[in-house]
């Protein structure tokens, strides 16, 4: 794609990443097949390609309008598009450039604003998200339906094991998740621990900054990836051999820490050791599928869907562990259609755009339902809560049935 970028942009990091990645596209619409928003919407703006030249064209100087905003806010994120591009396309970086500039540009009207700081207050901050959510869950038997599926009941977290093992692994705890579904850490941490692994958590970390990065704020969410790798980086010192994500929205911005701190001197190299060193928990546990397999576990008869989230699959590029990892524990997997198209949770977008996100999360439970499984399971804390919210059928996190295996041996 030829570009004229202005000179306002030509000599930025900013313009110059810009442009890199637009001279990459070749107008070929492959995207538009895979895009969740163009799915439903039919309208080309409302496709990678659209939003493309709409990017495009403020970069060479044209005035984005607040539908140029829209058209940018409807896109999940999802990165779907980055998969099936045969040019290599890197959507999501362009977007975040895009989105940022048209932000500053456009501006956000006063009740907008109060609402995505609300929420990137409110969801990243455990102290005050959980006192909310134990309040909710109090009062939750008193509340109408629609609302009751959105608070889910209190569960138990479970024994977390005492570090005892000489590996040692680091996990990032979440915003959260602790509150809503304590079990999948301490689940984790069960199964690394079965197979000779400690699982710790730096009490110094706290969010990983995705919520702040995809709101358009952009000094919060790096605020953030530094305080964490302050907290990460004694530890990997000490000899941890990796910083485990439960949560695959956390570890595609983890592992995008390198390139997001790229330009900052004090935390540059810092940040892309991190990166580094940081590995979904189905990576860690295929590595180890030895360990797992010496357990000699007994067969679950238990028929399972399984939803793989878009931050695993098109952003992390992780395909097939998880149901390579469940299909060695036992468990039947129901076939899936269309197991590439987002379910509409993705961070905060489910609140922000509940129209199109609704849609999305029917048609994907429709084709995970399809099987008659007894589960869904999934390997996002935001996918797992959306699902739920419009699903009969039970939705966990997979790594929580692992251990329910292992704990049965």
């Amino acid at each position: 794609m030829q570009t004229h970028i202005t000179d306002s942009f030509r000599n930025t990091p900013e313009g110059e990443v810009a442009e890199r990645i637009l001279r990459n596209c070749v107008h070929c619409g492959f995207c538009l097949a895979t895009c969740p928003t163009y799915q439903i919407l039919g309208n080309e703006l409302d496709s990678p390609r659209g939003r493309i030249y709409l990017i495009k064209q403020v970069l060479e100087g044209a005035t984005p309008t607040a539908k140029t905003q829209l058209h940018l806010d409807r896109c999940l994120t999802c990165r779907n598009c980055e998969t099936t591009c045969p040019s290599g396309v890197e959507y999501g970086k362009l977007l975040d450039i895009g989105r940022h500039i048209v932000e500053e540009k456009v501006g956000r009207s006063a009740s907008e604003t109060a609402t995505r700081t609300a929420l990137k207050t409110g969801l990243g901050t455990p102290l005050l998200f959980n006192s909310a959510l134990k309040l909710g869950q109090g009062v939750r038997g008193l509340m109408p339906r629609f609302l009751k599926s959105r608070i889910p009941a209190a569960e138990a977290a479970g024994d977390w094991p005492q570090p005892r093992h000489a590996r040692r692994m680091l996990v990032l705890q979440g915003c959260v998740q602790p509150g809503l579904k304590p079990n999948i850490n301490t689940a984790t941490a069960r199964v690394l621990d079965r197979i000779g692994i400690s699982l710790l958590a730096a009490a110094a970390a706290g969010c990983c900054g995705a919520l702040a990065h995809h709101l358009n704020d952009t000094d919060d969410g790096l605020a953030a990836a530094r305080r964490n790798i302050d907290a990460w980086i004694p530890h990997l010192d000490a000899g941890v051999e990796a910083i485990v994500m439960t949560a695959s929205g956390c570890g595609v911005m983890v592992k995008d820490y390198g390139w997001l701190l790229r330009d900052d001197p004090a935390y540059a190299d810092k940040a892309a050791r991190i990166s580094a060193a940081t590995r979904d928990i189905s990576e860690v546990l295929i590595v180890e599928r030895a360990a797992l397999s010496a357990l000699n576990l007994p067969p679950s008869a238990k028929k399972i869907a399984y939803h793989p989230p878009c931050t695993l699959q098109h952003g992390q590029k992780l395909s097939g562990g998880v149901e390579v990892l469940l299909t060695d524990a036992g468990f039947e997997l129901t076939p899936v259609a269309e197991k590439h198209l987002c379910c509409g949770s993705a961070g905060t977008y489910s609140i922000l755009q509940p129209d199109i996100a609704n849609q999305l999360k029917a048609r994907k439970l429709g084709h995970l339902q399809a099987g008659a499984p007894e589960l869904i399971v999934t390997a996002n804390i935001g996918c797992l809560t959306h699902l739920q919210s419009g699903s009969a059928v039970p939705v966990r996190h997979w790594v929580e049935l692992l251990d329910e295996v292992l704990a049965g041996h």
